[in-house]
């Protein structure tokens, strides 16, 4: 097995003020507005499963056969969860992020790690146009 490494540094998560894993910053700034209930179940699982620092390893087989989802309807829970700024993927690691101000370090959309080059590069040689 490959050793745990944060994915997401800038983002290792802490207990929140409120005392709980769970922070309640998913509901009062909505989160998880546009994530589906099987996101939703995801997230509980690796919240439940992680380690301190956010950091799991659970196959998409094992993650289906706990969460009773298909894999298609897996990899789209997994995609909502990232598109959220919720969690970070690298498979096979799971980093929950903390919900502190994101980073420009990944893209929101994609989950992928991204080096200030290359966003530099992107954001200059975008002409400053909106997409």
């Amino acid at each position: 097995m490959n050793p745990k490494r944060l994915l997401r540094r800038d983002r290792r998560r802490t207990v929140p003020t409120q005392f709980s894993w769970v922070d309640h910053r998913l509901v009062r700034h909505q989160r998880l507005r546009d994530c589906e209930p099987p996101a939703w179940a995801l997230y509980l699982f690796l919240v439940t499963v992680a380690d301190a620092e956010g950091l799991s390893y659970y196959s998409d087989a094992s993650l289906s056969r706990h969460l009773h989802l298909d894999a298609v309807t897996l990899a789209k829970a997994r995609h909502q969860l990232v598109a959220a700024d919720v969690v970070a993927y690298q498979s096979p690691l799971y980093q929950i992020l903390g919900l502190d101000a994101p980073s420009v370090a990944s893209s929101p959309r994609s989950g992928e790690l991204r080096s200030a080059g290359d966003i530099l590069r992107a954001v200059l040689g975008s002409g400053g146009g909106a997409a």
